[in-house]
């Protein structure tokens, strides 16, 4: 099997985490393991899976740009 280090995780969602593993009964890495499971292995979009496990529910404010909004293509002129 894979494994994976994240580096720079914010404190508050490392204790959101935690908490959660808890709440479970679960370690801290089969939470992790669990939430990205369902988030690669959903067909829904990203943005609701994360707001899904780390919403308003959790304690955690996620502020979601709006990607309906046009973006400036990337020029490659000099």
């Amino acid at each position: 099997m894979a494994s994976l280090s994240i580096k720079n995780l914010d404190s508050n969602i490392y204790e959101k985490l935690s908490v959660r593993a808890a709440r479970h009964g679960i370690s801290m890495e089969e939470e992790v393991r669990q939430i990205l499971y369902l988030a690669v292995a959903s067909p829904e979009k990203m943005s609701t899976v994360f707001q899904k496990y780390f919403g308003l529910e959790n304690g955690i404010n996620l502020e979601i740009p709006d990607q309906r909004k046009p973006h400036n293509p990337v020029s490659f002129d000099k």
